[in-house]
């Protein structure tokens, strides 16, 4: 790897967790940042803890939370652990007063994510879930004309499909995951209950893709089909701009991965083909414009979505300007939206998103 160019100003960060996503995407991302270092992982286990030092080289190790959390030197915190541990590794990153970068999903249940956003509001900490394909170019790019150029939205369709092969092309992208003995682990299995481990998992991104591009979803009616397996769920979505949107969260498809958009508007439409995020490769996003009556196709060359993302995250702290990143009240939403499509399926009927209570 070449030799990257930092900013005058970095953000000093420390990862929590050294287990497969900081392996797979944030140690090497921080370390690829313009405006960020690697200034410190933590782990329980010593066996992992020892060996990415040694890869990484970051300035120190802890195994204890809490100590460095404790390092003035400390001004950042991202968050790789299992997902039952996001809530409360959070809390105590911003009662130290430590800017959070926490992976998706943000929690287990709405009660303690909105328990985490009345923290976040009271202390005025940032807080940034971990919904990186926000920082696809080829999203990006569709973002920025539905916002600013494409006028109404008349209907938005997206969809999400893990495929059967995804293990086979990832193991060939990924770097070897270590895995330490004494790694800690929430109780019981959560992956148990597939509804809930895929909804969780991979709903997350659609929900929050369909938001970004589209605004808030007020309401969902939603079907889930399981069979062989696979699930698939058909999800009609209520936009507050008054537009109607389908959304198509299926796991697995037996097909190439398949994920995508179509957004319809006044003044142009946008269809995307997004690909396997471990292939780092932008989505194709075809834009139509009736102000010139011609497509046009970004090239959308850096993928490194998990940089990008890094680089948001560290310019919003160290600026205090807001970028692209899902906030964690974004984080509250898409939880709430995800939990209202499995209570509309266990009903069968519209769920309004500002209803819903309960464990996800």
């Amino acid at each position: 790897m070449t030799d990257i160019k930092k900013e005058e100003q970095t953000l000093k960060i420390g990862v929590l967790g050294a287990g497969q996503i900081s392996q797979a995407a944030h140690f090497d991302s921080i370390r690829r940042s313009s405006n960020a270092e690697l200034y410190a992982i933590c782990d329980v286990d010593e066996f992992l803890l020892n060996r990415m030092s040694e890869i990484y080289h970051p300035t120190k190790v802890y195994r204890d939370y809490d100590e460095m959390l404790a390092d003035t030197e400390l001004d950042a915190v991202v968050i790789g652990i299992s997902d039952n541990f996001h809530v409360p590794m959070t809390i105590k990153a911003v009662k130290a007063g430590k800017p959070v970068l926490v992976e998706k999903p943000l929690g287990m249940s709405i009660e303690e994510v909105e328990e985490l956003g009345r923290i976040v509001k009271e202390s005025n900490v940032y807080v940034q879930v971990g919904n990186m394909k926000r920082f696809d170019p080829g999203i990006e790019a569709a973002k920025d004309f539905i916002y600013e150029e494409m006028g109404e939205m008349l209907t938005l369709k997206a969809w999400y499909c893990d495929n059967t092969y995804r293990y086979t092309t990832t193991d060939n992208v990924q770097p070897v995951i270590l895995e330490g003995v004494n790694a800690k682990k929430p109780e019981g299995d959560p992956k148990a209950d597939k509804r809930r481990y895929y909804m969780r998992g991979h709903g997350s991104h659609l929900f929050d893709t369909a938001r970004y591009l589209g605004g808030n979803i007020v309401a969902v009616t939603a079907w889930l089909t399981e069979k062989y397996g696979s699930y698939s769920w058909l999800i009609t979505t209520e936009f507050a701009n008054g537009s109607v949107g389908q959304l198509d969260l299926t796991l697995q498809v037996r097909m190439d991965w398949h994920e995508g958009f179509e957004v319809y508007g006044e003044y142009g439409s946008v269809l995307a083909k997004t690909y396997n995020p471990w292939f780092f490769k932008g989505s194709d996003v075809e834009i139509f414009k009736t102000s010139d009556g011609n497509y046009h196709r970004p090239i959308a060359a850096d993928g490194h979505f998990y940089r990008r993302q890094i680089e948001d995250f560290s310019h919003t702290v160290l600026t205090g300007k807001k970028g692209r990143g899902a906030t964690v009240f974004d984080g509250i939403e898409t939880m709430k939206i995800m939990q209202a499509v499995q209570n509309s399926v266990e009903l069968g009927q519209r769920v309004r998103v500002d209803s819903v209570t309960g464990v996800l």
